[in-house]
Formats: structure tokens, sequence, C-alpha cells
């Protein structure tokens, strides 16, 4: 059984633009006791406990509840799983969701010398501090950390991971290092992953919003190489790296694309549903490098049969 409660931690910003709102996914246990019924608060399954723990961010303007049918499924397999809502600066004074990015951080002068998404450490302090309350006293394990984030949010993650010694895996749908023009890169640059980890990254054939931003990268979006593979092949230092490429499955294969929001009306067509493939694929990933589960590397190995992988 997955339950999830609420959190909130202060981020950067200037106020009220400062302030995250998580969502936790656990594998909770029914005690059937009176607090649990007044309440609706279910208590950690001490099975597995400590659980190990994934941050996952979302895309710009993307809520994370969008994410609620991924994040239980990965939670399903014994994780805790944190989701999160920022409303802060996009840029030039647009404001929206977004993970956050620090944009000098993204910059020629100073990327790669700290983290674009500074609130990844705010995050973990938080989870610190839940850690050590009811009702998740003890049940978190802080030193095995998964990163993971869909478009935007999974490209600070890949620019951010290693400067957080606790972080053991990175993951991400529909992401890349490709770089924008507007901050000083010439054009079709692909930056270099900040990660010092496995990283499994997936992308479906159908990602119509990266085919339709072509043009923020300086290129044309008609004629170009996928910007997930270059960050496969040219971005990410030598390790336990996987592609996942899904014939059919587009951008937002992995969330509830809400059409009032964000940019899903650039999107491919969904001929293929991407969440389940992709949440099995992540939740094997993510056993085998943060839970060391042997069986868990031969499931990857047959998980092959639904979706295209390549290793490195």
């Amino acid at each position: 059984m997955i339950r999830s409660l609420w959190w909130s931690v202060r981020t950067d910003g200037k106020a009220p633009f400062d302030t995250a709102h998580l969502k936790v996914y656990y594998p909770a246990i029914a005690s059937g006791d009176d607090a649990e019924r007044l309440t609706g608060v279910f208590g950690p399954d001490p099975a597995a406990a400590p659980y190990p723990v994934v941050v996952f961010l979302s895309g710009v303007n993307v809520g994370q509840d969008s994410y609620r049918r991924f994040a239980t499924a990965v939670a399903e397999s014994g994780f805790v799983v944190v989701t999160m809502d920022r409303v802060a600066e996009l840029f030039g004074g647009q404001m929206g969701l977004t993970p956050g990015v620090d944009l000098d951080a993204a910059r020629p002068d100073a990327y790669g010398t700290r983290p674009t998404c500074p609130a990844i450490g705010e995050i973990l302090g938080a989870l610190a501090e839940l850690n050590d309350l009811p009702p998740l006293r003890g049940a978190l394990d802080l030193d095995r950390i998964a990163l993971g984030g869909h478009s935007a949010g999974g490209t600070v993650v890949l620019q951010s991971a290693r400067y957080f010694p606790s972080v053991a895996a990175v993951f991400a749908w529909g992401a890349h290092t490709m770089v924008a023009t507007m901050l000083g890169w010439d054009p079709g640059t692909v930056l270099p992953a900040q990660v010092n980890c496995p990283v499994l990254l997936g992308v479906g054939t159908n990602d119509g919003v990266i085919q339709g931003s072509a043009d923020r990268y300086g290129e044309d979006g008609a004629d170009r190489p996928d910007p997930v593979r270059r960050t496969f092949t040219e971005a990410l230092p030598p390790g336990d790296h996987l592609l996942a490429v899904i014939p059919g499955a587009n951008h937002f294969g992995i969330a509830d694309a809400d059409p009032t929001a964000a940019r899903a009306f650039l999107d491919g067509p969904a001929d293929t549903e991407a969440l389940d493939p992709f949440a099995r694929l992540t939740a094997a990933f993510l056993r085998t490098h943060l839970r060391g589960e042997a069986a868990a590397a031969h499931e990857l190995a047959a998980l092959g049969d639904d979706v295209r992988l390549t290793r490195r």
C-alpha cells in the first residue's frame, strides 16, 4: 500500500515565490487503529525500512500530481518518492511552476562550478527533518538517494547531481543537456552532465516538445540529431548508463498532461503508453543501483523486449 503526505520547504527566491510544496509517497501499512481512521495517516511499512529516496523534479508548468501514477508505481518497488510544486520566476519576469534554475550557473563562465538547481539541496534538508518526525521517523535512507526528472526537471538533475554526495543514481524522461543560446552558448551545444553515478535516460520517438523547441538551441527542428541521444553519447562520463527509447511514446508519456498549462499542445501523438514500461524500467534500475539487487539487473535485461535499450 502506498500513502502520501505533504511538507513544505523554503527555497531560494523572494517571498512568496520561495516555497516548495512536497508530496512524499511511501510504502505504508494499515494498523486499523482509531488515529489512522480519524487522521488518514498511515505509518510506513517497517518490512524494508529504511527506504532509499527518489527526488523527482517536474517539467515547467507541470503540476506534481501529473506524476502521481508514475511516483506510486516506483514507490511500490520499495522506495520513498518525493515530488514538488514550486511557483517562481521562469525567465523574463514570467512566473510559473518550476524546479528552479540558477541561470547564472548555466552560463559559460560558471557551468560546472555549482548546481543549476539549488532547490535540490533544500529538499534533501527538508527530508532530513521529516526523517526525525512521525510518521516517517527513521523510514528514509538519506544515504541512498536517486534524482529523477521530466523535461526541464530532468535537465537540471543532469546538471546538478554530482554536487550531492548521497546521490547514487539519476534518471530522466524527455530531458537532455543541450543548452539555450540565450545563455551565451554556441548553437547545438551539449553540456557535459554533472553526474558521477549511473544514469537512465528515456525518450519517446514522438516527442514533439523537444522537436518543437529546436530554435531555443539555435537548431532547425526539421533536421537535427536527437538531443537525448546526443546527451547519452556525448555528455555522460564513463559508467553504467542506459538509454531507453520507447517507439510511439511522446514527451508527456509518463505524466497525465494538463491541457490548460505547459506545452503539451506541441507534443506528438501518444501511440504507445510509456508510463508503465518506463516506471518498471526505472524501478529495476533503482533497485539495481540503490538496493544492490541482483535480480533487478536481470529484469533490466528482460525489459529490453518492451523498449529499445542501449548500454554504455
